[in-house]
């Protein structure tokens, strides 16, 4: 796994590609490409964390791809470290001038900088790719500027990302990252209501900085910590409003045809296709037939598909 460290504690001299790369998508990774192509220096990623809107503004950001996912990400494109930039109010402070001539040419010695033409950065973000191209020059280092990466519906894009997975759609999100949408948790102690009506869940501790997608059940493939081996699963995502309409958002996963005991471990979990929105039924017994036709649903949809991913 390819580290991640605070500008101090990185390699260098390096070669980095400068911005949040949530998502990853095809943008970034033309950013990304640019950035290490033929050079000897240390191909390297360099976020803000957290969020800039996060610290000056109270605004919870939430993530496609948290630190620890994005190195999974980074290290097949050829990336050698990700380097997180605290963003403190101090450093909010700091012109843009600044922030290139001391974090990225002195402490990080870039020898090539790589951003996209929509880049802002420094005190009230009046730094762009013109003046970082301008103060790199002065000292003797490359920047480049990419070019927007669009597709038909227009330029690609995090926020469509979002915008995607917010109504459910898994394959235009799956499109636009270039690979599945997954995330993780730790599974966790329930109420074992789902094991009283027949149908066992894994109640899921997901990272509360991970961007999630609409409320409602899912048909998924599900990996236990780690492994190679997709299984196929049904997913709740959102209250119990059967149960407990005044219960928290929850993450459960029920195992299609598998017993296995999963307090403790690590689920990855692919969201494959929604099936319906949240319902509120009746009683338990209603509920309960309810859940075997998403099950008999998932297990058909992923029954016929060739591979994951």
């Amino acid at each position: 796994m390819i580290p991640l460290c605070s500008p101090q504690d990185a390699r260098r001299p390096t070669a980095l590609a400068l911005g949040s790369f949530d998502g990853l998508h095809a943008g970034h990774r033309r950013v990304i490409g640019q950035a290490i192509a033929g050079s000897t220096a240390v191909p390297t990623v360099v976020s803000f964390w957290p969020h800039p809107r996060e610290v000056l503004f109270g605004e919870a950001r939430l993530r496609l791809d948290l630190p620890s996912e994005k190195l999974e990400l980074l290290q097949p494109l050829g990336i050698e470290q990700l380097v997180l930039v605290p963003f403190t109010p101090e450093l909010a402070q700091l012109s843009a001038e600044a922030f290139v001539n001391t974090v990225l040419l002195d402490t990080l010695q870039a020898q090539r900088i790589v951003v996209g033409a929509n880049f802002r950065f420094g005190n009230k973000r009046s730094g762009d790719a013109d003046l970082l191209r301008q103060v790199a020059a002065a000292r003797g280092v490359e920047v480049l500027v990419t070019e927007i990466v669009e597709d038909g519906n227009g330029r690609m894009s995090s926020s469509r990302i979002r915008a995607a997975l917010d109504i459910g759609d898994l394959d235009t999100a799956k499109s636009l990252l270039g690979r599945p949408y997954r995330f993780r948790g730790r599974v966790v102690r329930g109420r074992g209501l789902g094991r009283e009506l027949g149908w066992p869940t894994a109640n899921l501790q997901v990272d509360g900085r991970k961007f999630l997608p609409a409320l409602g059940v899912y048909a998924a493939w599900a990996w236990v910590d780690g492994g190679d081996q997709p299984l196929a699963a049904v997913m709740n995502m959102g209250p119990q409003p059967t149960v407990d309409p005044t219960s928290p958002s929850a993450v459960e996963v029920h195992l299609l045809d598998r017993t296995i005991e999963l307090e403790g471990r690590q689920l990855t979990v692919e969201p494959v296709q929604r099936l319906r929105g949240q319902q509120r039924f009746s009683g338990l017994e209603e509920l309960s037939a309810q859940i075997g036709r998403d099950a008999d649903q998932a297990r058909s949809l992923l029954s016929v598909q060739t591979g994951v991913g």
